[in-house]
């Protein structure tokens, strides 16, 4: 799943806190409210003892003023007289301050490791080394965790021979294809330092030479076209851009092919299954892990 690039400028978040009831109505409504700016909303539990949660949005925009206004608007209009806080979040590398105290993560036969743990895999383990870096996908999430699982339930049926990962991140996803389909894999990601990283991964997992790694806006590049159609398409980003971009995923998929989806909420499964199959894609299976969604779909 694709983050905001974490040499970007001081980020500004706009929160308000409630109980779970409100806070998810609160999301609701900022999620249709900011749908079209690209920028991202969510909530979360910040206290579980006291049952409180938190509803936000996140921009890179200076001033963010104008947001914060929008906010106050619609929440008013809707009947919610919650205060709204505002912080400013300074740019930190948290993959690099989390990882020292994670283990490796495994996701059926994927075990995802830093080189502080290079011993841990065993014979039949398909390892994958992801250190602290600047780019999202550790494998320590539940969206990368629940699409390695998906995808090795996949390939107990078949094996993939033109694969795509789109929003690489870390690049986890497509060493992963590489390594399980002994294959070519194109892995984009729309920052240039995910991509950047996302190549040094793949030379770190003895890949190099299968995964290119080129930077794009969704489908909008020459070297993906080129490549057109694809038997397995991965992409861990967030709902928005994967409903709007349903379209261009059936345009760019093989005729057997399948798509593996996550960076999801389990509410919105039902949209972005609505999306595809306007597509003539067929839902196959939704998988949950640590509360993120994944789902499986083909052509």
């Amino acid at each position: 799943m694709t983050q905001p690039p974490s040499n970007s400028a001081i980020q500004y978040r706009h929160y308000v806190e409630a109980d779970f009831e409100i806070a998810r109505q609160i999301y609701d409504l900022l999620d249709s409210e900011f749908e079209e700016d690209s920028i991202a909303v969510t909530f979360f539990e910040i206290d579980e003892v006291e049952a409180i949660w938190c509803a936000c949005i996140y921009t890179l925009e200076y001033p963010s003023d104008d947001f914060k206004s929008r906010m106050v608007t619609i929440l008013s209009s809707n009947g919610f007289k919650s205060g709204i806080e505002s912080e400013i979040i300074h740019p930190t590398d948290w993959v690099a301050q989390t990882l020292r105290k994670l283990c490796p993560v495994r996701a059926g036969r994927f075990l995802i490791h830093g080189s502080h743990d290079n011993d841990v895999a065993g014979f039949s383990d398909i390892p994958i080394r992801i250190d602290a870096g600047l780019a999202f996908g550790t494998g320590h999430h539940g969206t990368t965790a629940g699409c390695l699982e998906m995808l090795e339930r996949q390939l107990k049926s078949r094996k993939f021979n033109n694969p795509l990962d789109v929003g690489t991140g870390s690049g986890v996803l497509a060493i992963a294809v590489a390594k399980a389909c002994k294959t070519q894999v194109l892995a984009s990601d729309i920052d240039p330092v995910a991509t950047r990283v996302a190549r040094q991964n793949a030379r770190f997992n003895n890949v190099g030479k299968w995964v290119r790694c080129v930077t794009a806006a969704g489908f909008n590049h020459r070297g993906i076209t080129a490549r057109t159609p694809y038997d397995l398409i991965i992409a861990n980003i967030l709902a928005r851009p994967l409903q709007n971009m349903a379209k261009e995923f059936a345009a760019h998929l093989a005729a057997d092919g399948v798509v593996i989806l996550s960076g999801l909420l389990p509410h919105q499964k039902a949209r972005i299954i609505a999306a595809f199959q306007i597509q003539h894609l067929k839902f196959v299976k939704a998988h949950i892990r640590d509360g993120w969604l994944t789902l499986v779909l083909k052509k």
